[in-house]
């Protein structure tokens, strides 16, 4: 079937109507800058928010070593760029009430796995042991370009959560709306 043959056999299909799920873009402006605000802007959220039928779940986009302003920092230092990141996706879990508990999945990219990999990992499992982590989030690591020629490592992640599970005193989702 050719392209235009698909194209118009999809326009006559009826359109499926459904409610959309609602979703949220997370930000933590005082720990990473929002993607669209770098010189050459990017078009992604640092993450995204879904409240689904009393659960949420928060996917974290690669978020790596870069500050506030969205320079990189730490460039050339792995060790140093893996705290950063980990501190970066902290403040994006945290501007919507979650923890590094909440996680449940990582992907873990690196330029070049087989030099850093064992660095890499000793600084993840301190964080996940300072994080009092059991279980562990499953994760996957792969080597990969990454979109900054200093960048050494970028983080994703996803975290679930009972919508409601963490009240303030007044009985309310804290601050970032949980």
């Amino acid at each position: 079937m050719s392209l235009p043959d698909l194209a118009a056999e999809t326009a006559a299909l009826p359109e499926k109507t459904h409610k959309p799920i609602p979703k949220k873009a997370i930000s933590a402006p005082e720990v990473l800058n929002e993607a669209y605000t770098y010189p050459k802007p990017s078009s992604f959220s640092r993450g995204l928010r879904l409240d689904i039928r009393g659960i949420t779940i928060l996917f974290i986009s690669g978020t790596a070593s870069v500050d506030e302003n969205g320079q990189t920092v730490h460039a050339g230092d792995l060790r140093a760029q893996t705290w950063r990141t980990y501190r970066n996706i902290t403040g994006l879990l945290e501007s919507e009430g979650a923890t590094w508990k909440d996680v449940v999945r990582t992907t873990c990219y690196l330029r070049d796995i087989e030099r850093d990999y064992e660095a890499f990992n000793e600084i993840r499992t301190q964080f996940c042991k300072e994080q009092g982590l059991d279980p562990l989030p499953a994760s996957t690591g792969i080597q990969a370009i990454l979109c900054r020629p200093e960048l050494l490592v970028e983080i994703e992640a996803i975290a679930i959560f009972e919508s409601n599970s963490r009240k303030n005193d007044n009985g309310e989702p804290p601050e970032g709306g949980r």
